[in-house]
């Protein structure tokens, strides 16, 4: 077992600052975009669409489940921890999972949490992308009421 723990230290020291400043920044944009998401699902909510919302939450949670599933897979069976960028920033905690499966315990929540956030950002993203297209016009009044309109005429 101390060989173990060794190893789960070596792996441990791979960790850069750069990758640290990624996790920060994915987790406060990640808290961003699903307070905005939410608002705008709050805004948005019909009862008519409760069904729609259900099935939702049903199939967002299997496939979080079978996604998250193939990510530990693929990162424990292909590449190394040699990879640039890759290899320490995403294989690297797969790894030190295994060699010491108690490791994330004494990780702090932007460790824990950083790269879940970093892909959550793109669904998030897509999500308030989604949002504001598919509303066209709802900055028209606002717009008008500060005069932008006149003023680039």
């Amino acid at each position: 077992m101390a060989r173990g723990r060794a190893g789960a230290r070596r792996l441990a020291r791979l960790r850069s600052p750069g990758k640290r400043l990624q996790e920060w920044t994915s987790v406060i944009l990640c808290i961003i975009l699903i307070t905005v998401d939410f608002l705008l699902l709050l805004i948005h909510f019909s009862a008519n669409h409760l069904y729609k919302i259900i099935a939702g939450i049903v199939a967002g949670i299997i496939t979080a489940d079978f996604a998250s599933g193939m990510v530990h897979w693929g990162a424990d069976t292909w590449g190394s921890v040699d990879i640039p960028v890759i290899g320490k920033a995403f294989i690297r905690p797969f790894r030190e999972h295994h060699i010491d499966p108690t490791a994330i315990t004494r990780h702090d929540f932007i460790e824990t949490n950083g790269d879940n956030c970093l892909i959550t950002i793109i669904l998030l993203a897509f999500m308030l992308y989604k949002f504001l297209s598919q509303t066209p016009g709802w900055l028209n009044y606002p717009l008008d009421r500060i005069g932008f309109w006149r003023k680039i005429l």
